[in-house]
């Protein structure tokens, strides 16, 4: 007789210890360091709703960056949605404080689509492969290396 035993699932404070700084470092390139700290509270928030429903604790990363994949999506799309309130316009676009090293490259996968950035930043950043990717974003495999593939190209054209 076989016993299979699942990973037990750990209290919420060490699975969020454990998983803060691959999630906010995720965020911070999928939204911007701008919107990271909302995303990052949406994702924990919306995890700890759910955690009480978790039985196994064997892929509670990728379950999390499945997550913040979402966030980062309906934040994007939220975003052509939402109103900016300025109690006056300016006379000249406004420089952000914060530079990251290669302001280019990191302008141009901004400028992505929202799914094709967060496959992006899956892949490129975190360095995930493809199977978690899909796992990760609720899409097939082939879908998350199209994903990839199509957001690589647009930003060797955006960089050149």
């Amino acid at each position: 007789m076989v016993v299979v035993v699942k990973p037990e699932v750990p209290p919420f404070q060490d699975f969020l210890e454990a998983n803060r700084a691959t999630v906010y470092r995720f965020l911070t390139v999928a939204v911007g360091s701008h919107d990271a700290d909302d995303c990052f509270q949406e994702t924990f928030l919306a995890a700890l709703r759910a955690y009480p429903r978790v039985t196994n604790g064997e892929r509670l990363d990728r379950w999390i960056l499945r997550i913040a994949s979402r966030k980062a999506i309906d934040h994007h799309r939220a975003g052509g949605r939402r109103a900016l309130p300025t109690a006056e316009l300016p006379d000249r676009p406004t420089q952000s404080d914060d530079r990251t090293p290669d302001d280019e490259l990191w302008t141009a996968v901004r400028s992505l689509p929202p799914r094709q950035r967060v496959a992006v930043v899956h892949r490129h950043v975190l360095d995930r492969p493809y199977v978690e990717i899909a796992e990760m974003m609720g899409t097939s495999e082939q879908t998350a290396r199209a994903n990839v593939y199509q957001g690589t190209k647009k930003l060797r054209e955006m960089i050149r």
